[in-house]
């Protein structure tokens, strides 16, 4: 038996959320809004939340209480496309992660 959710009303409170993960592809933020963000971030970590953050490890970085649904979808339509926003939760405050290179193992001395 599947289970359906209520739909939200309008007047419900809603937020807007930054999630941050670093993986085998680099950095990368991830901005959305719900109006449960404990639930939401289980969501993407076990897997079905949004497509894009399947497979990565996400930690929650950011976080905006808005006093309607619409509110909160206008203010994520704006941070999606605010990459300077976003970058400043970065590690170092703006600085991409620095890569550690693997230890080359050594060559073998020649006889």
């Amino acid at each position: 038996m599947a289970v359906v959710a209520e739909p939200l009303p309008e007047e419900a409170a809603c937020y807007v959320y930054i999630l941050g993960s670093f993986g085998k592809g680099g950095w990368r933020t991830y901005v959305g809004w719900t109006s449960d963000v404990d639930r939401r971030l289980l969501q993407h970590n076990s897997g079905s939340g949004a497509r894009s953050t399947r497979g990565r490890a996400w930690t929650l970085l950011y976080v905006e209480l808005h006093a309607t649904r619409g509110a909160a979808m206008s203010r994520e339509w704006r941070l999606k496309r605010d990459r300077r926003f976003r970058k400043q939760f970065t590690p170092a405050a703006g600085e991409p992660p620095r890569r550690t290179r693997r230890a080359r193992p050594a060559s073998p001395a020649p006889a």
